[in-house]
């Protein structure tokens, strides 16, 4: 009897923190025990993430299904933007006074190239079954459609007839598009969204996930891995430089979401 009266006295004296813990303790211990078991601890999970990659920036939101405690089915949407490594920020300043004229621009930027995909693949655990701080590897690998869509990049100049400001792109008046004296900068992200092409392609990828939130309701990961796109025309982003079809990054991804 007195064992069992001084179990209680000592859970009665855990703080609110130290319950909470202890509960969560209790909770992963039994999910544990049901994924040793073999049962699907989740059925499903839904996912945002911000990318980083090494020609770019972008956002996906994924979709997963529980298949197996090993394996999960994913599709996901994703828009990014991709920068093309001879980009050159400049800016037009007054020549008497020194301030900045206009917007900065980049140099010989043909146009904006974003693109937004679409695709299935599967994710499976590889490392961290079982551990109870919740930190699980897994591979993810997949691909899918790949539109490219490609914005003028519009600057504007000073008309060398009439001195006046106007607004152009590379193809009205490509020698005028490419003098530096007569650039006051760049006409802004919106100008242009009406002139946007509309490129198809496809896409894989595959990288591995870092995920500290396994036996959580929140996803909460970080991925690291490779990406590749290919394009059924050559993409024009650099004046005086060489087109491509293929592209080739590294990102990395912090992920967050939730399970269920």
């Amino acid at each position: 009897m007195f064992p069992i009266t001084l179990f209680a006295q000592k859970k009665k004296e855990l703080s609110p923190r130290q319950q909470k813990k202890a509960e969560r303790r209790e909770k992963i211990d039994k999910l544990i025990k049901q994924e040793e078991e073999g049962a699907l601890i989740f059925n499903k999970q839904s996912a945002f993430g911000i990318k980083l990659s090494t020609d770019g920036y972008g956002l996906f939101y994924e979709k997963g299904k529980y298949k197996t405690i090993t394996k999960t089915n994913l599709w996901w949407v994703e828009v990014n933007e991709h920068k093309n490594p001879k980009e050159q920020r400049f800016a037009t300043g007054d020549p008497y006074w020194g301030y900045t004229i206009g917007y900065p621009y980049i140099y010989g930027k043909i146009n904006n190239f974003y693109n937004f995909k679409i695709g299935i693949g599967q994710q499976r655990l590889i490392g961290g079954k079982g551990n109870k701080n919740g930190v699980a590897t897994s591979i993810n690998y997949g691909g899918g459609f790949a539109l490219a869509l490609m914005k003028p990049y519009f600057l504007d100049v000073s008309d060398p007839l009439t001195g006046e400001t106007k607004t152009i792109r590379y193809k009205d008046d490509e020698n005028l598009f490419l003098d530096q004296t007569r650039i006051i900068g760049s006409a802004g992200i919106l100008k242009g969204l009406g002139y946007t092409k509309y490129i198809p392609g496809f896409h894989i990828r595959t990288a591995l996930r870092f995920d500290y939130g396994r036996y959580n309701e929140l996803v909460s990961a970080i991925e690291a891995g490779i990406n590749a796109e290919y394009y059924t025309k050559e993409i024009e982003q650099m004046a005086l430089n060489k087109n491509y079809k293929f592209f080739f990054n590294a990102y990395v991804s912090i992920v967050f979401g939730k399970r269920k």
